[in-house]
């Protein structure tokens, strides 16, 4: 491995992961594949003693737990802690079905351990066929956005990194090849019945199109998307309020001037905080309907639009109350 590609992998993680914030090991997810093995390597170079890898058989392809035990040897032969975990397929949707129990798993592992962090080896050319993806489906801002650099796995404080966004899949098939190692191949990544797989392959076609450049563009949409939901914190604490109105007591009223994208997010945050969930297709309608002066219902939470004189601004302004449903067959 040359020393540059050491210090760029440095830098990337110490961009996303500051030392002063690094409370443990970093667990890395290692498939056996070619990104997550150069992801062990370059780890490895970076963080010598003070990183872990866990493996994950799904239990959909008997080829896995070959692919377990290579990753097993190849972090033995470094003096890398390693973990070996198995999943049971569930019903429904394979690929998303894998990926929520992945998770699970990291989280698990990473709280067991007492993990830092875990980092995945998602690179420019999964983020450009996110993006590409997303387009497709008409995805807002918050899917545009594609895979984030830094978050939380889902239900956990564990914090997930990609330090590897900036890096192009030739690149790290090369390192591993540098290296010796011969990863091993999932035949879904070649299936064209999967979006993804088939997204790729027309990628490849198109020649004109630039995936480190899209991957760009995927992370310039990420911080606007950061500054939409900082805008929608300040929209909850300067245009939300407690309804004191609401027949339970139990309600809020939203002063709904603000761009519709900020609006949407806080229908949703207004929504979970009544006890009720909605996606933000469903708030988009919602919006629609209570800017038209429609009342609008979901979660389980009813919105009534209005106009009003707002004390502390002194004009009329738009003021929708939000409050839990009431029960079938009676009035508001």
């Amino acid at each position: 491995m040359q020393l540059s590609q050491q210090a760029r992998f440095a830098a990337s993680l110490a961009a996303l992961w500051p030392e002063e914030d690094r409370t443990g090991p970093l667990g890395l997810a290692v498939s056996g594949g070619p990104d997550s093995l150069a992801l062990m390597l370059l780890a490895h170079a970076a963080l010598p003693g003070r990183i872990a890898v866990v493996s994950i058989d799904h239990g959909l392809r008997p080829e896995a737990a070959g692919e377990v035990a290579l990753v097993e040897r190849l972090a033995g032969e470094r003096g890398i802690p390693f973990t070996a975990l198995s999943l049971t397929p569930q019903p429904g949707n394979l690929q998303a079905q894998a990926r929520a129990g992945r998770y699970a798993a990291l989280a698990g592992w990473a709280q067991a351990r007492g993990l830092g962090a875990v980092a995945t080896a998602h690179h420019a050319d999964d983020q450009a066929e996110t993006l590409l993806m997303r387009l497709n489906r008409g995805s807002g801002l918050a899917g545009l956005a594609g895979v984030r650099a830094v978050s939380r796995i889902a239900g956990s404080q564990v914090p997930l990194l990609r330090p590897l966004l900036s890096w192009r899949k030739a690149e790290l098939e090369a390192l591993v090849a540098a290296a010796g190692i011969v990863a091993v191949r999932d035949p879904s990544n070649a299936n064209p019945d999967f979006e993804r797989a088939a997204i790729r392959m027309a990628l490849a076609e198109a020649d004109w199109l630039d995936p480190a450049q899209l991957a760009i563009s995927a992370a310039h949409i990420a911080e606007a998307w950061q500054a939409i939901q900082w805008y929608a914190e300040c929209e909850w604490e300067e245009m939300v309020v407690r309804d004191e109105t609401a027949p339970t007591g139990l309600g809020f009223a939203y002063c709904a001037n603000g761009p519709r994208v900020v609006a949407i997010e806080t229908i949703i945050r207004i929504i979970r905080e009544l006890g009720g969930h909605a996606t933000r297709a469903e708030a988009a309608r919602a919006w629609d309907r209570l800017w038209r002066g429609e009342n609008a219902s979901l979660g389980g939470v009813l919105a009534v639009p209005g106009v009003e004189k707002v004390e502390k601004i002194g004009v009329p302004m738009r003021v929708w109350r939000f409050r839990p449903e009431p029960p079938r067959g009676k009035a508001n």
